[in-house]
């Protein structure tokens, strides 16, 4: 079996456009959409939803590849990174390297990809593996494989250039993406297109030992922003990471020529979603600022913990609603008490309740 990399056409890939031209054109409007709505928030609120945009793509880039961090780690990391004064306490160092690589892309999204940015990006992000050649190309003699099974029974999906060719694959995909940014040469007219582009390729060289699809999607959000001059509202790891399966086959079978029609219909579909979610953000840190200004003063220290603990799930809300148990857990008070203050909190109308005794199930009641 050939990969793309071992045919005479790489990596000069081809595609057509003309059946998915309408999602480039909702791609288009929704950006001019997003565009407008982030240009009007206030400077708070536009940094609270960058925020919440940040920590959601570092918790799910991340868990596509099976680490799963807890928020407040993840929270501080970022927060600590944005601001140094921060000082917040970290205790999962995983965490510390995913939001220094999604706060250094984010930053630099405007600036020229280069080698040093790369690798970079790769020593923050792995930096709590001592075994790893961090910030450096892979150059062990062993295949790169990507496998899955159990030992003796493995499933190749994949398998890389040599380690030996990695230096110049790596000088040759830099120079094609930064040939392909906007306002230059070779300017790709669809930046969804130009994304999914970039990280089949980057994906097909996996140039580092470990951490490429992290990396790889980190490209793929930097090619979309420098096209829309907003970093970090693609959503594409939310996206990805609720069917990742699909992504993974996609990938798996767009390696195995360079006609990339299928994945290219497949990631614009899935920046169209990111797109979404991205707005779904926007407006839930609206009305989640609206429902703080009413209620603040309703509100006792618990039953403040206990609203901002649910806000955390953002847009997609608290599974399972809160309950007596849950808020005993998070606040400390006992269940009597607990109770007592979601009964308040539908009183002041900052909840609204469903079931009754023991399946009785509270949700924020956020305005639209």
């Amino acid at each position: 079996m050939m990969y793309n990399w071992q045919q005479p056409d790489w990596p000069f890939f081809q595609f057509d456009t003309q059946e998915i031209e309408p999602l480039l054109q909702s791609y288009l409007h929704e950006a001019g959409k997003l565009e407008g709505m982030i240009g009007a928030l206030s400077d708070a609120d536009r940094e609270q939803t960058v925020l919440e945009l940040m920590i959601a793509e570092a918790l799910k880039t991340s868990a596509i590849e099976g680490e799963f961090m807890s928020r407040a780690d993840v929270a501080s990391s970022i927060q600590n990174r944005l601001n140094p004064s921060a000082n917040q306490p970290v205790a999962d160092r995983r965490a510390i390297g995913v939001g220094e690589l999604l706060v250094a892309a984010r930053s630099t999204f405007r600036e020229p990809l280069t080698e040093t940015m790369l690798q970079e990006w790769h020593a923050a992000l792995l930096a709590h593996e001592t075994r790893l050649n961090l910030g450096r190309w892979r150059f062990h003699e062993e295949p790169m494989q990507v496998v899955s099974g159990t030992v003796g029974k493995e499933t190749v999906h994949f398998e890389a250039p040599p380690s030996s060719q990695v230096p110049f694959e790596m000088k040759r995909f830099i120079a094609w993406f930064n040939n392909t940014a906007p306002g230059q040469a070779e300017a790709m007219t669809h930046a969804p297109v130009r994304a999914a582009v970039a990280h089949l390729y980057f994906e097909s060289i996996h140039p580092f030992e470990d951490g490429n699809g992290r990396i790889g999607r980190a490209v793929a959000e930097k090619a979309l922003a420098q096209t829309t001059g907003f970093a970090g509202l693609s959503s594409l790891s939310q996206t990805l990471e609720r069917d990742k399966k699909s992504y993974y086959q996609q990938l798996e079978t767009a390696q195995r020529s360079n006609n990339i029609t299928a994945w290219v219909r497949h990631f614009v579909n899935v920046v169209l979603a990111g797109q979404q979610h991205a707005k779904a953000t926007i407006e839930f840190t609206l009305r989640k600022a609206r429902f703080f200004d009413r209620l603040q003063p309703e509100l006792n220290p618990a039953q403040r913990k206990v609203i901002l603990r649910m806000l955390d799930e953002g847009p997609d809300g608290f599974q399972g609603g809160m309950n007596a148990t849950k808020y005993s857990r998070i606040t400390g008070v006992s269940k009597a008490t607990a109770t007592r203050h979601l009964q308040d909190l539908v009183k002041v109308g900052a909840f609204s309740v469903e079931g009754a005794a023991r399946a009785t199930r509270y949700h924020l009641a956020l305005e639209g």
